[in-house]
């Protein structure tokens, strides 16, 4: 770590009193490899400026003891236009440095010709959690004439949060400033800023993309395999598939371009209208601010900055998602009538979509149960029999609570009927018994199971009803038998009732085997076993028949909720088409932030195990802050953050062990589909081995994205007189209400050791209700929602998220106060440097 302390110059040229500023720039030679910087003075019209702001040297850019540095002093009459002339240089070696008296050089500041010297700079080494009390007194001393400022080269050792191999994997082209900051006890503290890129900015959204095109083109499939549908049905289905492959040639041409980029691992404001890079988060950064101070650990602070999440490239001059969606949703009831559909209200055709993702989960998970429990059968692994029955039972049970379910029911009442041939009741000369519904292709009749008891006797099925219908908008078809899907579900039930008898037989003979085995002699015992190895031939029928009841009867409840979404489909124009392709760009840029996020967090919280107890049991709470404006074309950027940080509710995470640490095999995964995602985390070995059992084992991890939104800027003062603030009062109320329930889960399920401890006295309770307080007050650029949401978040271990447009002016500005109040707040930074710390930090 370098510092740089600017000194008085000792020039007679009378323009030196009319300086604006002054910056300085450390320059390499080429052959060094070591990037240049800037120093910035912010006090006008001095003849002692002061340099605040420096630069650091990247870690893949070795220093070494001959590096050369040149430090070059620029005199700046107008900051804004950066109009600057050049004053004086120095230069000296990283050795000189090294091998000086206390680790200080005294440099002489020459002209360009070297004719002349124009001032001195002062340059010392000091490392970062070193300061030990008899340091402070000999410390540059005023700090009114004089402000610290330090270089550092980031290579940091294995044991360093900031750049370990792990943080080094997912977390580029790092930006470090450290700073030197009186406390109100004159004692000093070191401040270190860190920017980095993340490789997700790119990988998460290439892999959401590819996952969509799989998705679609299963969906495709699954159209296909509905069978043969009445013409009126085939042609909405061909229909519908042309969408999807329009969809996928779309998707495939922005993966095909993506691939192709190389360079900085962010996308600029500049792109963001860029189609082909809609899907990648604008400005996606991490920030950390490293505080360290005498006689106490060290302290860091992180937030993500990243523009906000909204389909840019597609503009807003219809609205946001929000509005979208919800047009689009009254509309579609009429084009439901027009396509003659049954039209299924938003959380129906999302229940479909949950059933179909529990079913075809769930049936090669029973298949594999079923499998491992024969095997345990045969083997006499008692145990293992009971766990795995166990496992069977609870598997079988949550099918069993799908298919139930009404939808199911009544699809399969609306896809027999749209079979070629249908002829209702109604219309037949001869009303002989209700017809059966056709069999899909591939699927056999319905299961019918005889269970045999142990006594022998056989036990018929029984039949159930279904409780009638409540949605009136799904049509009953009364010409079709309705209780035969109970049949048809109840099956499976009856078929695991017969397994679980058998199982419960064969304990009990091996039970009566062993203890009469003592008192009968080798042969007795084969012969007794006799029975057993029958029974195992039973359970070997009994097991087969319910995979195959199983398989049929989740095919025959697939096709049903597919058809549900065909008719979603069939109802959709090419605004739904849109709409689609809107909310997929959003969420890919929502994902990309909170993935960056989560990584950044479990990395820091390692070693917390009280933080980690909170991760398996409760989940995180993700806070993302928005200073967007309620005005003209931000109100439509606010409506697509809104829905894809609330789609993020279907994001779960899951750490798992790396294969190696390679950067390559430390890259977060993510499987799933549109209703469900999984990001997967990989840890080194020796850090994975060190989680909890929990964490381990694979738990899914929860984390809860909450959004609140205070507009800052001028037209956020024209929509507060003149406009429509309701959109910002509805998100923040919505959001304070889950904050809320968040926070009633925590405090029941987590002991509060586990929370991070801080110096302002006030409790997270009492916090929330200040905020509760401040939602509901009218008032105007109420920031204090904002600051104590994010104080919130960092009191209950979370992760903050800061945005605005594209993540620069009001992001930069949001970001360096809190940086500073945190300072002042937590570090006793003396409150007559709080304004020079954030002019310093900006």
């Amino acid at each position: 770590m370098l510092e740089v302390v600017r000194q008085p110059f000792a020039l007679a040229n009378s323009r030196i009193s009319q300086w604006g500023s002054c910056w300085g720039t450390v320059l390499l030679p080429a052959d060094a490899n070591v990037c240049c910087g800037t120093l910035v003075e912010n006090r006008p019209g001095t003849r002692d400026p002061v340099f605040l702001t420096g630069r650091s040297f990247p870690p893949d850019w070795p220093v070494y003891s001959e590096t050369l540095i040149k430090l070059s002093v620029y005199g700046v009459n107008d900051g804004h236009q950066q109009m600057s002339n050049f004053l004086g240089s120095s230069s000296f070696s990283v050795a000189d440095l090294l091998q000086s008296k206390d680790q200080q050089l005294s440099l002489s500041l020459r002209t360009a010709d070297d004719s002349a010297t124009v001032g001195t700079v002062v340059v010392s080494r000091l490392k970062m959690g070193e300061i030990e009390d008899g340091e402070v007194d000999h410390i540059t001393a005023d700090m009114h004439q004089k402000c610290t400022l330090v270089y550092e080269s980031p290579h940091g050792t294995n044991n360093d949060k900031d750049n370990g191999p792990i943080m080094n994997a997912v977390f580029k082209n790092a930006v470090c400033k450290v700073y030197r900051f009186q406390t109100v006890d004159s004692k000093w503290m070191l401040v270190r800023e860190q920017m980095a890129e993340c490789t997700l900015s790119f990988s998460v959204p290439k892999q959401l993309i590819a996952l969509y095109i799989q998705e679609d083109t299963c969906r495709i499939q699954e159209l296909k395999d509905l069978g043969e549908l009445s013409p009126h049905w085939d042609n909405l289905r061909k229909d519908v598939i042309s969408r999807y492959d329009q969809i996928i040639k779309e998707y495939q041409d922005t993966l095909v371009e993506l691939e192709k980029l190389t360079g900085p691992l962010f996308k600029p404001s500049c792109s963001k209208g860029q189609r082909y890079l809609e899907f990648i988060p604008i400005n996606l950064h991490t920030q950390r601010m490293r505080v360290t101070c005498p006689r106490k650990t060290d302290s860091f602070y992180d937030v993500v900055t990243v523009g906000a999440p909204a389909a840019h490239s597609q503009g807003f001059k219809n609205g946001g998602l929000q509005k979208l969606l919800s047009k689009y949703e009254t509309e579609k009831k009429s084009y439901s009538t027009a396509y003659q559909c049954i039209y299924y209200p938003p959380d129906q055709t999302a229940k479909a979509r949950e059933i179909l993702c529990v079913v075809s989960q769930l049936q090669p998970h029973i298949s594999a149960l079923a499998d491992q429990l024969l095997q345990a059968a045969q083997h006499c692994y008692t145990d293992a029999l009971r766990d795995i029955l166990k496992s069977l039972e609870e598997k079988t049970d949550q099918f069993v609570r799908a298919l139930k379910d009404e939808l199911v029911k009544s699809a399969l009442l609306a896809l027999h009927a749209a079979r070629p041939g249908y002829v209702s009741k109604s219309q037949t000369s001869t009303p002989s018994s209700p017809p059966k519904a056709d069999s899909p292709p591939g699927v056999t009749e319905e299961p019918h199971t005889v269970c045999n008891n142990v006594d022998g006797t056989q036990t018929p099925p029984k039949e159930s009803k279904a409780s009638p219908l409540r949605s009136d908008s799904i049509p009953h078809h009364k010409e079709y038998d309705e209780e035969e899907w109970d049949r048809v579900w109840a099956s499976v039930a009856k078929s695991l009732n017969c397994v679980i008898a058998m199982v419960d037989k064969l304990q009990e003979q091996d039970n009566n085997n062993q203890e009469s085995a003592p008192c009968h002699t080798l042969a007795d015992v084969i012969t007794s076993h006799s029975p057993a190895v029958d029974g195992r031939d039973q359970l070997s029928v009994l097991v087969q028949s319910l995979k195959e009841c199983v398989a049929a009867v989740a095919e025959r409840a697939r096709r049903s909720v597919i058809f549900v979404l065909l008719q979603e489909a069939a109802c959709s124009t090419a605004q739904g088409l849109q709409l689609q392709q809107r909310r997929d760009t959003v969420f890919s840029q929502a994902l990309a932030a909170l993935a960056c996020g989560f990584v950044m967090r479990l990395y820091a919280g390692l070693e917390d195990k009280g933080f980690l107890r909170q991760l398996h049991a409760v989940g995180l709470v993700a806070q993302f802050e928005s200073l967007l404006s309620t005005y003209s074309e931000e109100i439509g950027m606010l409506e697509d953050m809104e829905v894809g940080i609330s789609d993020l509710h279907r994001v779960t995470f899951r750490i798992t062990e790396a294969a190696s640490e390679e950067a390559v095999s430390l890259q977060p995964t993510i499987s799933g589909r549109r209703d469900r995602y999984t990001v997967e985390v990989p840890l080194p070995h020796h850090a994975f081995q060190t989680l909890p059992d929990e964490l381990r084992e694979g738990k899914p991890l929860r984390v809860l994205p909450v959004l609140f939104n205070v507009g800052i800027n001028e037209q956020q003062t024209i929509a507060e007189r003149f406009g429509d603030i309701s959109l910002q009062e509805r998100i923040n109320q919505k959001n304070f209400e889950i904050l809320e329930g968040y926070y009633k889960s925590l405090i029941n399920t987590v002991p509060s050791e586990c929370l991070p401890c801080f110096q302002t006295q006030m409790d997270i309770k009492e916090l929330l209700d200040t905020l509760g307080q401040n939602v509901v007050t009218k008032k105007r650029k109420n920031v204090e929602i904002l600051w104590l949401a994010g104080m919130i978040c960092r009191r209950m271990n979370g992760i903050r998220f800061t945005s605005c447009k594209s993540a620069k002016d009001r992001t930069s500005m949001s970001v360096t106060l809190e940086q500073c109040s945190l300072l002042r707040d937590e570090h006793q930074l003396n409150k007559d440097y709080f304004v020079r710390a954030l002019d310093c930090m900006r």
